[in-house]
C-alpha cells in the first residue's frame, strides 16, 4: 500500500528570510515568506515552523493560507532576533489540484545575515533562501 502513495517533488516553491523596514517600530526586521514561483495556485497551504538547537526548542507556530496565487508570495512570520542563532524549520504542505506536496525547509543557525541575501524569485526584495 505505501509503495502506491506518491508525493511529487516540490519545485519552484521557496521559503526565505527577508529584511524589511518596520514603519511602526522604525526598525529593520527579518520576516519569513513563502514564495510560489509556479504557474499554479497553491491551495490549502499549511506551514508549521519551529526553531531548535541542542539546548533550546521554540514553540510550534502553525500558519495556513487558503490559496497562494501563482507567481506570488505571502508573509509567514516575524523572525525575532534571538531565533537567528537556532536552526529554523518550516514544514510546508499544500495541494496543486489533487496532488499533495510536502517539504521541510531549513534556515540554518546564524545564516540570517544581510551578506547571505540573494535575489528572490517573484519578490522585489533580496533575502536568504531556506534549503
Amino acid at each position: 500500500m505505501r509503495k502506491d502513495i506518491e508525493i511529487p517533488v516540490v519545485k519552484d516553491v521557496y521559503v526565505a528570510a527577508v529584511r524589511e523596514f518596520n514603519e511602526d517600530f522604525q526598525t529593520n526586521d527579518w520576516n519569513a515568506y513563502i514564495i510560489n514561483n509556479t504557474n499554479e495556485p497553491l491551495e490549502t497551504v499549511l506551514i508549521v515552523s519551529q526553531g531548535s538547537d541542542n539546548e533550546q526548542l521554540t514553540s510550534l507556530m502553525r500558519h495556513s493560507l487558503k490559496v497562494l496565487p501563482a507567481k506570488s508570495f505571502a508573509k509567514i512570520e516575524f523572525l525575532e532576533e534571538s531565533v537567528h542563532a537556532l536552526n529554523n524549520y518550516f514544514n510546508v504542505t499544500y495541494f496543486i489540484g489533487n496532488d499533495l506536496y510536502d517539504k521541510q525547509f531549513l534556515l540554518p543557525a546564524n545564516c540570517i545575515l544581510e551578506d547571505n541575501a540573494v535575489e528572490l524569485p517573484v519578490m522585489p526584495n533580496k533575502g536568504v533562501l531556506a534549503r
